[in-house]
């Protein structure tokens, strides 16, 4: 299907988030000159294609009523046909040259459309490959940060158990010896209560 200056200019581009590119300003002006150019260019072309028509159909008709003003044999009218074939050669390469210029522009806002995809891909690309290595820093620095947490942890369980036996073992001493004071007195209390002849304590049930 050809391109027109029509299909330039409602041209819709995707929009790239989080992505570097080419101002859409920028390129929308000058796809805004080429299109004006293209046209300007399509114009010229035909009008270059009604001016040729037009010779042409002049020429013709001079050459269908040669037979009828052919009465004397004379150079004149000869000499005036004969500009033009001349002339024909300078419009064949004019109309040519719209056309190579409209092929210029097309290749020019293709290229630059080419540019644009491929830089946004690269910007895509180099995007995601620094997310991926956020994302891979981020992991590692939480689970370094998990592990100690866990050592520190770990190190207070082991002071706190070693605490808790420290104070266990405080208690049963302690009872220990509580029990052989109390023991102890009351040894003291049923052997002063002999030598005195009263009732023993133990026997009061102390």
């Amino acid at each position: 299907m050809a391109l027109t200056p029509d299909d330039v200019v409602t041209k819709q581009f995707q929009h790239v988030r989080f992505k570097e590119g080419f101002d859409p300003d920028e390129v929308d002006d000058f796809l805004d000159e080429i299109v004006v150019e293209w046209r300007k260019t399509i114009a010229e072309n035909d009008e270059l294609k009604a001016k040729l028509a037009a010779y042409e159909s002049g020429e013709a008709a001079p050459t269908a009523a040669a037979p009828v003003a052919e009465a004397p044999k004379e150079a004149a009218p000869v000499v005036a046909e004969v500009p033009a074939p001349v002339a024909e050669a300078p419009v064949a390469e004019t109309d040519t040259a719209p056309a190579a210029q409209s092929a210029g522009i097309i290749e020019l806002a293709q290229r630059l459309h080419d540019e644009h995809v491929a830089e946004g891909k690269a910007q895509r690309d180099q995007l995601i490959s620094e997310a991926q290595a956020q994302a891979a820093s981020i992991v590692a620095e939480a689970e370094q940060k998990g592990r100690e947490e866990r050592a520190r942890l770990e190190k207070e369980r082991v002071t706190l158990e070693g605490r808790i036996t420290e104070l266990r073992n405080f208690e049963r001493d302690y009872r220990s010896q509580l029990r052989s004071y109390i023991e102890g007195q009351l040894r003291d209390l049923d052997t002063t209560a002999s030598s005195s002849g009263s009732t023993p304590v133990s026997a009061i049930g102390l």
